[in-house]
């Protein structure tokens, strides 16, 4: 009888993407994790739980690309809060399918914790700490986490806002105005901008773009 493959939790991260990106987050499984890697699902279970700890090793292996190397304690503090952010944004945008697991277990998984030890860091290198600093770490995560279900589940380009935009102006004339200028929108410029009114209210500087 041939032995067992072994298979390593990048692996199994990489096949659990895959399923997701290619079939939909709910056929997510771990016979079809198992299917991807072509062994046996009592096979897979010597390495995973179940589909908790599957979406868990697939929210690391999507916010674990996201670079915090070059945002040393030397680089300006608001500026590393941006560039926190909008990293998020872009690792998130390359695997929108895994929008919806975003908050799963990132208590327990590494680049989530990561991100919010740098993203604290920079908050008090800039003098915000104690309560403050729990406000705006928040609401900055609210910001990325919302901003990227929005784009990605609900965009400007879709068809949620043609319809809003033909809707009768004499019933909603500020929905429909204001769909149709969405339409004219970038979603990078929709981020960016959004990012920049949350800092600016926070009292953190906006960076010169």
């Amino acid at each position: 009888m041939p032995r067992p493959r072994s298979l390593t939790t990048p692996a199994i991260a990489e096949a659990a993407l895959a399923v997701i990106e290619r079939q939909g987050l709910p056929a997510l499984s771990m016979r079809a994790v198992a299917g991807e890697l072509g062994v046996g699902t009592m096979s897979l279970y010597r390495y995973v739980r179940g589909r908790e700890e599957l979406e868990g090793l697939v929210v690391e292996r999507v916010l674990a690309t996201v670079d915090l190397d070059d945002l040393g304690p030397d680089a300006p503090w608001a500026g590393r809060v941006a560039a926190l952010c909008e990293r998020v944004r872009d690792a998130v945008g390359a695997h929108p399918a895994v929008v919806p697991l975003l908050l799963v277990g990132r208590h327990r998984i590494e680049a989530p914790l990561r991100w919010g030890e740098a993203m604290l860091g920079a908050l008090a290198a800039g003098g915000i700490t104690g309560a403050d600093r729990v406000v705006a770490f928040r609401t900055l995560l609210a910001f990325v986490l919302g901003a990227a279900q929005v784009e990605h589940l609900g965009p400007l380009s879709g068809e949620g806002t043609v319809a809003l935009s033909r809707l009768p102006t004499d019933r909603y004339p500020h929905l429909a105005a204001t769909a149709a200028d969405a339409r004219r929108v970038p979603p990078a410029d929709e981020f960016r901008r959004g990012l920049h009114a949350v800092m600016a209210g926070l009292g953190i500087p906006v960076p010169r773009c």
